[in-house]
Parts: C-alpha cells; sequence; structure tokens
C-alpha cells in the first residue's frame, strides 16, 4: 500500500505538474458577479492562515492526556473557550453529565499449564517526550465492556465477525464457554463482543496483527510510523449501532437532572469483559492453541503457525471498573449571520483524546480553529456573514459520540428549525481528500476541491483524488473515474460526530479530511503524540492548511450563498446506484444459494474438502424468493423526474430584486429537504431514523445504505424486506414531493 502510493505520486508529479487548478467562473449559489466576489473573500480567507499557528497549537493541545473527565481536559477546554473569545465569537461551553467508566483492575494471564501474566502496558520511549506521562494516562482498556471474572480455553476467531463464526462451525468449534481472542479491524471494534456473545463466549481479547499494523507493513515506531509489537489501541466497545452517546440516556439530553436508566438497563454495555491487548501479549496466548490451523486468509504475521483453539491453554481474565459520571465539555462558538442569523452553518470537531491524541482528534481541532481564527479575523476588519456560523469543539467522543450526541438531542427541536449543515472533521494527515455525506452535497464539495490546490502535487485536491481512483483496483471505481464528470463522495455510515446530525435528525452533513499518506499505528495508543505526528503524519503542517482551505470553502460558500447550493440531481444519482446495487445483492444471493445447495446435495463440496482437516460442506440454506422491488424503483423514478425538473428551475434563479424574506423560505425548504428522509427509526434501534444511509448493525462504523432493506436481505428476513421495502419508498416519495414544493415556490420568485 505504502510503496504503490509513492508509485502513484511520481506518476503525478510527472503526469500533472503541469496542470493549473480549475478556475470556476460561476460558483454554485452565487451568480456571476457574486462569484468573483466569493472568490475574492475566500483569497483573503487563505491569507490569515498559518502554518506555524498550527503548530504551536497542537503542541499546546497535546501536551498532556486530555480525557474524558481528565484535568487537561479541562484546561484545554477554557484553551479553546479563550481563542474564540480572542476570534470575535460569543463562545459558551454546555456541559453533559455522561458515564464513563474506567479501569479499577485489568488483569489478564494464562494460569494453565505454562503461566505468563500479560503487560497490559506499553513503554516509555526517549523518542516520544510525551510517552512517560504515566500517572495521567489511561491504561489499555476498552471502556463499557462489564466487569468480569472468568477463566477458559481460546479461541482465535479472525476479525470476529458473523462469518468467521459460520467458517469455526463448519470445522466444528464452538466458542460457547471460551474466551475469544480477535484481531483489531474488519468492523468497529464493538462488534467483536457483541458476536461473541450471540455465540456463548464468556469473554473477548482484541490485539492488532502486525499484518494489518506493524512490522509488516514497514518500520515500527520510533524508527517508523507503525504500531510496535507492545502497542495497544485502546477504544470504546459501546455497541453504538443501537445507538451513540451517553449509554444512560437514549435519546435525550444527559442533562444533570435527567433520568438515567440503571448499567443493567442500558442496551449498549457488552454482555462479556473485553480487554485489548498488545501482539506481544497475544503471542504466547495464540502460540499455545491447538486444532485445526486457521485458513490462510486468518493468518497473521506472528513468528507461529495460527491455530484455531482450544487447547490445553487457560486464560484468566478479570476486570472490574469504576462505573462514574463525568462531566463533558462542549464549547459552542456563534458568529451571528447579518441577513439570515436563523440560518446556521455548523463546523465540529472533537477535543477529547483517549491519551494525548495529536492525530485522533487534533490535527483535525486546529484547522478548525484556524479556518475559525481566519474568519474571526476577517469579522473584526468588517466583513459579517451572511448565515451564522457555529463553531463547535465536541468532548467525550471517543467514548461513544457522546458530547456531540447529547447536545443534539437536547437541542433537536431548534437544530431541525435552523441548522442548514454540519460539516465535521476528525483526525487530518498527508494525502488524499477524503469526503463523505448527503448527496445534495456532492457538487459543492466537487467544486470546492477543485478550487483548492494540493501541497505535495500542485494540481487540485479533486484531481488528485481523481488519479487515485484511476488506478484502483475497482473497475467500477476506474470507469466513473474516467466517464463521470463528480467524483462520488461516499456515504456515512458512524464513526465520528456527525452521526447524531445525519442520522437521528435528518440534518445534512459531511465529513472532510486528509489521509493515505500517514499510515501507521498511533492510533488511539500513547504514541499518537506530537512527536509522532510531526515526524510522519503532517510535518509541515501542509495538510492542515489544506484543510482549512477546503472546509473554510464549504463553510463560507453555504454561508454566503443566496440560494444554497444543493444538488438534487446528484442525490437521485446515488439513489439510483444504491437501488441498482439491492436489487444485484438479491440475485446474486439467489444465485449463489440454489449453485451451493446443488452443490452440496450433489455431495461435491466432498471432492474439494481435506478429510484430514474435517471441514464440513456449508449447511443446506433457504431459497431467496423473487422480491417485489416495484415500490421501490416506481419512487426512483419520480424522485428522477422531479430532481431533474426543479434543478432547471433553481439554476435559473436570481436573488436580484428579491425580498430576503421570500429567499428565506426557499431556502428553509431545500435544506429540510433531508428531513423528510427519516420514517420511525430502522428495525430494533429506533434512533437511527435517516432511511437512506445508517452504520451497519454488524459493521459499525461502516455504512449500509438503503439500511432497512439491504440488511433484512442479508439477513434473509423476507417479510421484513417487504416492510422496509414500502418504508423506503414513502419517504422517497415524500423527498419528491419536497422537490415540488421548492419548485412551485422557486417559479414565485422569478
Amino acid at each position: 500500500m505504502k510503496s504503490s502510493l509513492i508509485q502513484l505520486s511520481i506518476i503525478l508529479l510527472f503526469s500533472f505538474i503541469y496542470i493549473p487548478v480549475m478556475t470556476q467562473d460561476k460558483i454554485s449559489g452565487f451568480d456571476r458577479d457574486a462569484s468573483q466576489k466569493q472568490k475574492a473573500l475566500e483569497e483573503k480567507f487563505d491569507s490569515h492562515l498559518n502554518n506555524d499557528s498550527l503548530r504551536a497549537r497542537l503542541k499546546i493541545l497535546s501536551a498532556r492526556p486530555h480525557h474524558v473527565g481528565s484535568e487537561y481536559g479541562r484546561m484545554n477546554v477554557d484553551y479553546i473557550v479563550s481563542r474564540f473569545n480572542a476570534w470575535g465569537f460569543e463562545t459558551n461551553v454546555e456541559t453533559y453529565y455522561v458515564l464513563f467508566p474506567t479501569p479499577e483492575i485489568l488483569e489478564l494471564e494464562v494460569v494453565s499449564p505454562v503461566h505468563y501474566k500479560a503487560k497490559l502496558k506499553e513503554p516509555v520511549l526517549p523518542e516520544d517526550g510525551t510517552s512517560d506521562q504515566t500517572d495521567e494516562q489511561l491504561p489499555s482498556y476498552n471502556a463499557y465492556s462489564i466487569d468480569g471474572d472468568v477463566t477458559a480455553e481460546v479461541v482465535f476467531v479472525n476479525y470476529g465477525l458473523p462469518a468467521d463464526y459460520d467458517e469455526l462451525e463448519r470445522r466444528g468449534i464452538d466458542v460457547a464457554g471460551k474466551i475469544v481472542l480477535a484481531k483489531y479491524y474488519g468492523s468497529w471494534r464493538g462488534i467483536k463482543p457483541k458476536v461473541a456473545f450471540e455465540h456463548g463466549a464468556i469473554g473477548c481479547l482484541i490485539y492488532t496483527d502486525p499484518k494489518d499494523d506493524g512490522y509488516f507493513q514497514g518500520d515500527v515506531y520510533p524508527k517508523g510510523a507503525f504500531k510496535r509489537a507492545d502497542g495497544v489501541q485502546r477504544g470504546s466497545v459501546m455497541d453504538m449501532p443501537y445507538y451513540p452517546g451517553d449509554p444512560l440516556t437514549p435519546g435525550y439530553g444527559a442533562t444533570k437532572k435527567a433520568k438515567r436508566l440503571t448499567k443493567e438497563e442500558a442496551k449498549t454495555i457488552t454482555k462479556i469483559p473485553v480487554l485489548p491487548i498488545s501482539a506481544e501479549d497475544a503471542l504466547p496466548i495464540l502460540a499455545s492453541l491447538e486444532g485445526p490451523v486457521a485458513p490462510e486468509s486468518w493468518r497473521g504475521a506472528l513468528p507461529i503457525t495460527y491455530h484455531l483453539g482450544p487447547g490445553k491453554t487457560k486464560v484468566h481474565l478479570k476486570l472490574k471498573f469504576n462505573w462514574d459520571l463525568k462531566e463533558a465539555y462542549n464549547v459552542i462558538a456563534i458568529l451571528k449571520g447579518s441577513q439570515y442569523p436563523d440560518e446556521w452553518i455548523m463546523r465540529g470537531n472533537h477535543h477529547d483524546a483517549w491519551v494525548n491524541g495529536a492525530h485522533d482528534p487534533l490535527s483535525g481541532l486546529i484547522a478548525l480553529m484556524e479556518e475559525a481564527r481566519s474568519i474571526g479575523k476577517m469579522a473584526i476588519q468588517g466583513w459579517r456573514p451572511k448565515r451564522t456560523l457555529v463553531y463547535a469543539a465536541w468532548d467525550a467522543e471517543e467514548p461513544g459520540l457522546i458530547g456531540s450526541t447529547e447536545w443534539v438531542e437536547d437541542h433537536q427541536d431548534e437544530l431541525k428549525e435552523k441548522l442548514v449543515v454540519y460539516i465535521n472533521t476528525d483526525g487530518n494527515g498527508r494525502g488524499f481528500l477524503y469526503a463523505g455525506g448527503s448527496h445534495t452535497l456532492e457538487q459543492l464539495v466537487n467544486e470546492v476541491a477543485e478550487a483548492v490546490p494540493d501541497p505535495q502535487i500542485g494540481i487540485s485536491v479533486a484531481e488528485r483524488v481523481r488519479a487515485l481512483r484511476l488506478f484502483s483496483k475497482n473497475p467500477v471505481e476506474r470507469e466513473e473515474a474516467e466517464a463521470r464528470k463528480n467524483l462520488r463522495i461516499s456515504p456515512l455510515g458512524s464513526g465520528s460526530d456527525y452521526s447524531p446530525f445525519l442520522q437521528h435528525l435528518g440534518i445534512p452533513s459531511l465529513n472532510i479530511g486528509f489521509a493515505g499518506e500517514n499510515l501507521g499505528g498511533s492510533y488511539h495508543s500513547i504514541f499518537d503524540s506530537f512527536d509522532h505526528y510531526i515526524r510522519f503524519n503532517d510535518p509541515k503542517m501542509d495538510y492542515g492548511i489544506v484543510l482549512a482551505k477546503t472546509t473554510g470553502r464549504l463553510t463560507l460558500r453555504l454561508s454566503e450563498a443566496e440560494y444554497l447550493p444543493f444538488d438534487f440531481n446528484s442525490f437521485a444519482d446515488n439513489i439510483a446506484k444504491y437501488v441498482d446495487e439491492v436489487v444485484e445483492l438479491a440475485d446474486k444471493m439467489r444465485e449463489e444459494t440454489v449453485r451451493e445447495n446443488n452443490l452440496i446435495k450433489q455431495g461435491k463440496y466432498k471432492a474439494v474438502l481435506d478429510p484430514t482437516k474435517q471441514v464440513l460442506p456449508p449447511k443446506i440454506k433457504d431459497e431467496v424468493p423473487y422480491i417485489n422491488f416495484a415500490p421501490l424503483q416506481n419512487a426512483l423514478t419520480m424522485l428522477k423526474e422531479e430532481s431533474s425538473v426543479t434543478m432547471k428551475v433553481l439554476d435559473n434563479l436570481s436573488a436580484a430584486n428579491v425580498p430576503s424574506e421570500k429567499v428565506a423560505e426557499l431556502n428553509k425548504l431545500i435544506y429540510q429537504a433531508e428531513q423528510k428522509l427519516t420514517a420511525k427509526g430502522l428495525p430494533r434501534r429506533p434512533w437511527y431514523i435517516h432511511q437512506i444511509y445508517a452504520p451497519g448493525f454488524y459493521t459499525g462504523y461502516g455504512v449500509k445504505t438503503l439500511p432497512g432493506i439491504r440488511e433484512a436481505i442479508e439477513q434473509r428476513n423476507w417479510q421484513e424486506v417487504d416492510e422496509q421495502m414500502k418504508v423506503t419508498a414513502e419517504v422517497l416519495d415524500r423527498y419528491s414531493e419536497q422537490l415540488v414544493k421548492i419548485r412551485d415556490k422557486a417559479s414565485q420568485l422569478k
């Protein structure tokens, strides 16, 4: 991966260095004259950005550990508030009282036939100036694991996904009553204990194999960027596919007087004890396992033969936590709009970290603050935004998007009325632009990406991404990069603070950052430090500046546009893609089920299975029925028609001589269209009400588009497929009706 990216950069350097950044005569949402004024504003904005400011700010904010409830976390909040106040924002801190468990006892040892006591500790390195802050560092643990004291045999379960347990079952291996050992990656870490419990396991250990992040990938820290064998990824194992936020206050803000569930009533706390360990601590356990050799795709890079287990080895795991309520501090800074004060453009990035957090989250936060500093400087010089700008520094993101979720739940009625777009950032580094979010914002993202130069290559960040996709191993991605005018932005699942805005309220949202050339294993370890970041992530802070330029343009264009630059054709085009995908999913499942069932019935699997490995053929599966996609396809047809006609009307609008209150009426219809895509909630998890984008029930971070339909098909729940088909078709019909209202209102303004 690393070498291929270097080769690609060389190709780009020689192929594209002379291609200039695209000059846009007309920006969406602006007429030609206003476009020129907007570009001049953006140039002025750029002139205030400063690499040294980013570096100095990162040094301050990452100087000490600053997890939820920590002393330095509060000091960072005070520092952030002081900066926003100095830049002319009205700033306040909103406090929530949230459940945040911290370790009291963490013990893991092999008790028989040999003895090994796990270190469960990362080393102090002389090359890393903050790694010795042991008194303030959180130990390596998984937040929201239950307390537990269990002794059992161990089974290796690969990444701990449902398909991995199917593979174990075919080999006659049962995890009931066992402790499972899973690798990081493949899904949100909280999925691993969830699936383990569903299969009867009584404990879960998670480690990072060097094949995924470690010496197999490159030199380890401090020589290189990659994870040391004694490095550990902390992290939450909250079952966020049910709901993010404070486990005890689902759906409403965790204020001081809020009614709270008991810990036992909270759905998102694990049912078995869970502990992250290093590859070094995992090695003696893995080496002791017996049973079948693991499938080739399961094997890592440790110097052993990977067996599935169990064996003679027994492991003792003992965990106990302090289940305390902690104060979570959200910094909210406001610059009031001069023309449309009740239309809000919001930026957000969290400030809490598992330890020092230079990359995650501070590399994104310092860019947000530099963006705000530049905007504040322009405001002090006399400029004011047309729409109100709101900047947030969230607390308690790491445990489970808690600060942002509690704020959204606490202010949801006002947000549904006033919030136009939420733009999120998180970690950032050298490499390629990644952008995900509401597809009505795809055209806006593309225009901004064309206007921002990449600091390494000199072409636009959009062209650099296009070049990357031209080299993709995915043929569909390659073809689209060649043929499609705009780059697709990704749909959003979960994993950062956009989730409550988009998936709980239906607020149009974006998640923006740069990555791809900042690989390596500091994530959620004590080595996510200033020293690591400056050496391997963004040494000159060039990509902090380019992130500020990108998000700053998004913020300013949304703030200053007379008519909001939403593109409903892009939305319809992406929905068409997702409809094709679920139809194809059902067809492929049907064909594959028939094929496999026939092979099993004919005994063909026996010819290719090694009898010494005692692998069973797959079980006969119920056949996949022919699904009636007509309601969804009819809704899509209407959506395409209405979006096309509506965009033709919007493209011809002029704001000249139109009263601002009339413009505001149209814009409100535009930005509230996304809310039409919400319904009563997804099956078994009603907090997620957006019917187009959701985190997968068994992927967590990973998105499921058309989630109600897609997951019902994947889980072979055919009655639910029909039910969710109707729900999804209805929200698309309501969205099309909103487009008619937008078109009618726009026609009155001509």
